[in-house]
């Protein structure tokens, strides 16, 4: 560093040997090498090993007994390439249980659990991506490879065992309640493999084609959230499982292209308007094969079955049913012997409702806990069996809700009577788990979370531990296994910002992001993220980047660590950018009347916003005005592309990745919960369409896609490809032979993206 420092400027040697007389020389070299630590973020060191983010545990759970914490961790070497970790409670000490290398040397995906993981968003990820503990907790049950292990967790030194498969390619497979079944998904037919004799046998034989059993549709997984079609009963004698006719979806001809050539794929896409995939739900017996299932009555022809649960005594089913325009959700008890249902509850809305994961049954008493946004925010409430409401449970103007989903039950103690949830009481912009009690109305509720920033909570089975993820825009996200009272147990991640710490290099150059807020045009408060570089030049205006997303279920602006995104935004500061992040009216989590302002008008009021967001930020004195670029993926890309659009006097260039560019080339669930269908709403079709206003471009654009993206169809892109041609409007635009919907995330088409926008930006603003 010394001779570095002397070929670089001749003037120091004189200043630091003065430096040496006054301070000492042991201190000065201290200062010298804390100061050549401080690095600037590349792009290749973002999808490069360590991750920045520090060790990332990833499925973190307690298993069912409450003696240890198991997870998923990718490797020093390879950051997404995952092996099955656990951390001994008792013993307090980490151990890896199962190396993904040992049970495969690659990952061998049939094309049913790409399109599986696609869904997951767990398509950049490889090794071991998902498990599952034995209801006993000795046993973890590994798919990999289309292959399905065992690991004996009592007996740490042996080897997986595999399972003796007729077959291979398996999915969603998992333990039965008691532990004595796998169940699996191979071939569109579901399975049953008793562990006790290493025998497997269908419990379905008619899948195939566009018929599948215990398979959760297209629609389900991607935009439901229903990522299984079948379900165990709690005494392990029946299961309950979808069958789904795809027969009467229109099947398009997708063409996926590739670095080597193209490939057909024929796809059943439920486009907006057109016709759904049928589905049946059926209980089986599992000891009677002979049986016929029966069939449960759901009332009507076309709708979507949205979540199924069994109540705790195995006799019937609690299924969720939601009309097609989905303003409309009634929760249903299914007899499972006789296939009929009666109504318990009945939720409508003029706009829509959003679906959750919040059901539960309670299992010592015949009651259950239901989720509704009947009172504007989303709030708990207790029920009797019989579908009678017994009161609120949470009261207030915001959100029972997880850390980036609707999901915010994690448990009920009901010895104590006590329910555990997750909410944003104290900010829209923080995450806190909460108590509440079950029994007594009057009681307050009772934060247990202290550290201001964002958590996520995993409560143990028992309800008497919890696991807390805490990470604030400064600190990379901890876990801290707690007791229910907020107290530490242990802390398995701490991962602290020392000088071993992969961020440690670029901590020096780190920027803190300033949050505030603005008001809409109908007054809403609408919260921002800004990032400055950290060393402003007096008089120097600076060129910005919005960074949007802006749609429904959406939350960008968080007091929390922003990984990858995070690390982008680093670096375009870095590099002489100024970065804002705005959520727009119709992003969640702020109630329904802030979510819903988009209804049947997409495209609209998040522009409106983005705007007010650019106004401000022009009365900043370090602003440069006429140097506003916007940049999003996804919903983001179709929002960029509106900015850039109807706004073209304030965005003066703009980078769309994966755009939607037509609703109505956009799936079912998904575009009708805010726009109803093409057919009934023409109009609203055409003016959220982005070919309404390809004439009024006139900055620079880049549009970016993947070539076989099956979620938003590489035709949104060609489309206008064609129609900014046929307008003679210039363009720039970056094609991914083979890469799907999440190629920004992965390592392999990642680097270039990322490389390709911030050329396209320095080319137009100045690097």
């Amino acid at each position: 560093m010394l001779f570095m420092v002397r070929q670089s400027n001749n003037a120091l040697p004189e200043l630091l040997l003065r430096l040496a007389s006054r301070l000492g020389p042991l201190i000065l070299l201290t200062m010298l090498s804390t100061r050549s630590a401080a690095a600037t973020l590349t792009l290749e060191r973002l999808f490069a090993a360590p991750d920045l983010s520090g060790p990332v545990l990833r499925s973190v759970r307690i298993s069912p007994d409450g003696q240890r914490v198991t997870y998923l961790r990718g490797s020093d070497e390879s950051k997404d390439r995952l092996d099955l970790w656990a951390y001994d409670i008792g013993r307090r000490e980490h151990r890896r249980l199962v190396e993904a290398k040992q049970l495969a040397p690659t990952d061998n995906l049939s094309q049913e659990e790409e399109q599986r993981r696609e869904r997951q968003r767990t398509a950049a990820l490889s090794g071991i991506v998902e498990y599952e503990l034995s209801p006993d907790s000795r046993f973890a049950l590994i798919p990999m490879g289309g292959e399905l292990s065992i690991y004996d967790l009592s007996n740490p030194e042996s080897p997986a065992r595999r399972l003796a498969l007729k077959g291979g390619n398996v999915t969603d497979a998992r333990f039965s309640p008691r532990g004595r079944y796998v169940s699996f998904v191979r071939d569109q037919n579901l399975f049953v493999y008793d562990l006790a004799h290493d025998t497997e046998r269908p419990l379905t034989r008619e899948g195939g084609g566009p018929i599948s059993f215990g398979v959760a549709e297209f629609i389900a997984q991607e935009e439901m959230g229903r990522r299984t079609g079948y379900w165990w009963a709690p005494d392990e004698k029946k299961i309950a499982f979808t069958r789904v006719d795809e027969t009467r979806i229109p099947e398009i001809e997708r063409l996926d292209t590739f670095a080597g050539g193209t490939r057909i794929v024929r796809q059943r896409y439920p486009a907006a308007g057109a016709l759904n995939a049928s589905v049946q739900l059926l209980v089986a017996k599992i000891d009677e094969e002979a049986s016929s299932p029966v069939n449960i009555s759901l009332g009507t022809s076309d709708f979507y079955l949205a979540r199924v649960n069994w109540f705790p005594d195995s006799t019937a089913l609690a299924v969720q049913r939601e009309s097609r325009d989905q303003k409309t959700l009634t929760l249903l008890k299914a007899d499972v012997a006789a296939g009929i249902t009666h109504e318990l509850l009945t939720e409508r809305s003029d706009t829509w409702i959003d679906l959750n994961d919040d059901l539960t049954l309670l299992e010592r008493a015949p009651y259950f806990i239901w989720a509704s946004s009947r009172s504007g925010h989303q709030q708990l409430y207790l029920y009797r069996d019989d579908g009678k409401l017994i009161r609120a449970i949470t009261h207030g103007k915001w959100e029972v809700t997880g850390d980036i989903d609707s999901h915010g039950m994690r448990g009920v103690d009901e010895e104590k009577g006590v329910v555990y949830f997750m909410a944003n009481a104290e900010s829209p912009l923080e995450r806190h788990l909460y108590s509440v009690s079950l029994r007594d109305p009057a009681a307050p509720m009772q934060r247990i979370t202290a550290e201001a920033g964002w958590h996520s909570a995993a409560v143990s089975t028992s309800a008497h531990l919890f696991l807390d993820t805490f990470s604030t825009p400064d600190r990379p996200p901890s876990v801290t296994l707690r007791s229910m009272d907020g107290s530490v147990v242990a802390a398995l991640l701490p991962n602290e910002l020392t000088a071993e710490h992969p961020y440690a290099a670029y901590q020096d150059s780190h920027v803190s992001p300033e949050f505030g807020s603005i008001r809409a045009r109908d007054g809403e408060l609408l919260y921002y993220e800004l990032l400055k570089p950290r060393d402003l030049t007096p008089g120097r205006r600076y060129p910005v980047i919005v960074d949007v997303y802006g749609g429904p279920g959406s939350q960008r602006v968080r007091r929390a660590w922003a990984g990858m995104d995070g690390f982008f935004r680093e670096y375009l500061v870095q590099h002489g950018y100024v970065v804002f992040t705005l959520d727009n009216r119709g992003t969640a989590f702020r109630g329904t009347r802030f979510e819903r302002a988009l209804y049947r008008r997409l495209g609209s009021v998040e522009v409106q916003d983005q705007v007010a967001g650019v106004r401000f930020l022009e009365t900043l004195p370090y602003v440069d005005p006429s140097r506003v670029g916007v940049f999003g993926w996804s919903y983001g890309g179709y929002l960029a592309l509106m900015c850039m659009m109807q706004a073209p006097e304030v965005f003066a260039a703009g980078v769309s990745g994966a755009p939607v560019t037509d609703w109505r080339l956009y799936d079912t669930h998904y575009t009708e919960r805010f726009m109803g269908t093409p057919q009934a709403n023409p109009g609203a079709y055409d003016a959220s369409s982005v070919a309404t206003y390809a004439n009024n471009l006139r900055g620079p654009l880049l549009i970016m896609h993947g070539m076989a993206d099956d979620n938003v169809l590489f035709t949104h892109s060609t489309a206008l490809f064609k129609t900014l041609q046929d307008l003679n409007k210039p363009f720039d635009m970056m094609t991914y032979p083979g890469a799907k919907h999440g190629l920004l995330r992965r390592a392999d088409t990642g680097l270039h993206a990322y490389e390709t926008i911030v050329r396209f930006l320095d080319d137009h603003f100045g690097k």
